[in-house]
């Protein structure tokens, strides 16, 4: 392909410096896609007038399974002799390498401890409200890949291929760039896929039942994310090296095999939820919290009231 067709990206992946510490684009990403699936979930949370200690506790448990999940999924699915060795290194989440499959992990691991340690309801229940923004932090977090010029596609002849810089720490130090060959954006492919996932489950919960058919929201967004993540792999470059021994021998690489569970899962749940008529489940309602102390001073406040009747009935007596 001629070069003078295919996309030049020279974007630096540090927003700005502050007291000598970067911040990269990669970091406002994470914190947007964050800070709106937060407010979604509150305004799903106020909108079925849910306890706001629900909500609290939920926040704690998605960040923590999100990172610890994503940052594990990497080590011990990519790359588990080297850090197995060096257990220590595991805890170094700043210096990158987090695994989206690890992520999913974590947050069905903490979903699970959130479900039965807080709400007492369904897993899926929880799933359900929490799958409604997932689609969106999944696209900001690739759109964050873009920027740091990393897990990008093969060779492309196609006319919106990317020439990404590949020497990009040694760039910012001030050296000359090196560029790839024109390649797929696949961090653009997986992002606008997400973004229809987001766009698909934010319709399926605000107008129409699926929120009362349990696991329906969950099924539809994993198995749209993880089958296209499956076929977008075949055009991914492998981002370790003992994932091409992999393909040679299976035919598919990692990403691949730890999608195919996930599909799998999406499907059954699409299934069973569509089997089953749609059921609102009952829970708490934190406007409700407070009636009965009100009832109870309404109560003490007409006892004098009807005492002074009863007095008044007597003295005309």
């Amino acid at each position: 392909m001629d070069r003078l067709l295919a996309v030049t990206w020279n974007v630096d992946p540090r927003l700005f410096t502050l007291l000598g510490r970067e911040i990269r684009w990669y970091g406002l990403f994470w914190v947007i896609g964050l800070i709106v699936a937060v407010y979604i979930v509150h305004r799903i949370f106020k909108k079925e007038d849910l306890l706001e200690k629900w909500f609290d506790s939920l926040f704690v448990y998605m960040i923590v399974g999100i990172i610890v999940g994503a940052r594990l999924g990497h080590c011990l699915f990519y790359e588990p002799a080297y850090y197995l060795a060096h257990p220590f290194e595991m805890i170094k989440v700043w210096e990158g390498g987090l695994a989206s499959h690890g992520g999913v992990i974590g947050i069905i691991i903490a979903v699970w401890i959130y479900s039965r340690r807080v709400t007492k309801l369904s897993t899926l229940w929880t799933f359900d409200r929490v799958m409604v923004p997932t689609g969106f932090t999944a696209a900001m977090i690739r759109f964050g890949n873009l920027m740091n010029h990393e897990i990008y596609g093969g060779p492309t002849d196609l006319p919106w291929g990317f020439r990404f810089i590949t020497n990009t720490y040694h760039w910012m130090q001030g050296a000359e760039p090196i560029y790839s060959e024109p390649s797929h954006p696949t961090q653009i492919y997986e992002g606008l896929v997400y973004l229809l996932v987001f766009a698909i489950t934010m319709f399926l919960y605000f107008k129409t039942d699926a929120k009362d058919r349990k696991g329906l929201i969950t099924g539809v967004g994993i198995l749209i994310i993880f089958l296209f993540r499956f076929f977008v792999e075949y055009v991914k470059n492998v981002q370790v090296e003992s994932e091409n021994l992999m393909r040679e021998t299976t035919g598919l690489i990692l990403g691949q095999w730890l999608s195919i569970p996930f599909i799998i899962w999406g499907i059954w749940l699409i299934v069973n939820a569509l089997r089953r008529p749609a059921e609102v489940v009952v829970t708490p309602k934190q406007s409700e919290m407070f009636q009965p102390k009100q009832k109870s001073k309404e109560k003490t406040r007409s006892k004098p009231q009807q005492q002074s009747k009863s007095k008044s009935k007597n003295k005309k007596r």
